[in-house]
């Protein structure tokens, strides 16, 4: 069987190359690998061209959704694999997939477990949340929270992956479009997880999920659009309800503390276009905020009347 593994990439040439050759490391030989440049300005072209057998396809920019499905869409495997350009496969991760595909055929697709590692490479520690409890009911996990860190941890069968349409294309959705893809295929279908450790997720600065806002607006914008197939069961509708908790309190609250920065940095446009999102998708989190820098402010404002009233006495 022919695994097809897609690696989008939108100016991380200097991460390409090690995306492309944990991919041609595998033990498991019948695979393509197809990068799609994603309107790179940088050397992601050069840098893909020099691994021969990899099929390049570029396009305008059009966001890692387009492209990722552009990939799949040209590719001719039965099971698809859609590498981050910033991560790493693991050398057995295509035949670990494969073997509990073949074990799980009634699973639409399978995912395992990743490590992260810096910018540089190098291990970091890696939290809970990367591994999965064995469960039957994966969509109220899904609902929960995305316990899937990265797409390379996904080996879908490409027959599921077709008949849902592939990944959401509308900027809504950006960032989170894998999140809504699982979402969307386990409420229908079953999914399967085993326990092996088959990708390393890069984390640095730049990367998709490091910004607070967007994440936020997209990850409700993906829970949000489960309303309509919860309604009326109350398992999931606690599970969605606790999801869009959970969303709103890790990103809203990483952005409220961006906006502190920003405030000290006098970062004023950046601060006032932050508040304006935590008003609209946390506002919860906003007026509890709004409340505890009023008291702070008016102690300030009393500690410097003190000392101006002190200074006159003196």
């Amino acid at each position: 069987m022919l695994v097809s593994v897609i690696i989008p990439c939108y100016n991380q040439a200097h991460f390409l190359g090690e995306a492309i050759e944990s991919v041609l490391a595998q033990s498991y030989p019948h695979f393509e690998v197809i990068v799609v440049d994603d309107g790179s300005t940088d050397a992601t072209a050069e840098v893909a061209a020099r691994y021969s057998g990899v099929h390049v396809i570029r396009q305008d920019n059009q966001g890692q959704a387009v492209a990722r499905n552009s990939g799949a869409y040209q590719s001719r495997g039965s099971y698809l694999i859609f590498l981050d350009a910033d991560d790493r496969l693991l050398p057995h991760a295509l035949e670990a997939g494969l073997e509990h595909m073949n074990a799980h055929p009634e699973c639409a697709f399978v995912f395992g477990r990743c490590n992260h590692i810096a910018a540089d490479g190098s291990p970091l520690p890696t939290r809970g949340i990367e591994s999965c409890p064995a469960t039957e009911h994966y969509y109220v996990e899904l609902l929960h929270a995305h316990f899937i860190a990265t797409p390379a941890l996904v080996m879908y069968r490409r027959a599921v992956f077709e008949s849902v349409g592939g990944f959401d294309t509308s900027s809504s959705a950006r960032g989170a479009e894998d999140w809504d893809l699982n979402l969307r295929i386990a409420r229908k279908l079953p999914i399967c997880y085993h326990d092996k450790v088959i990708a390393q997720y890069r984390l640095h600065n730049t990367s998709t999920s490091r910004n607070s806002a967007s994440m936020l607006k997209a990850t409700l914008y993906v829970l949000r659009r489960q309303r309509r197939h919860v309604k009326g069961n109350e398992q999931y509708e606690r599970a969605l309800k606790k999801g869009i908790k959970t969303s709103q309190e890790y990103y809203g609250t990483s952005l409220a503390y961006g906006v502190l920065v920003h405030v000290q940095e006098r970062e004023w446009k950046q601060a006032f276009r932050d508040v304006l999102v935590l008003l609209r998708y946390y506002p919860q989190l906003f007026f509890r905020a709004y409340r505890k820098l009023a008291i702070i402010l008016s102690c300030l404002s009393e500690h410097r009347l003190e000392e101006k009233r002190g200074t006159r006495k003196g």
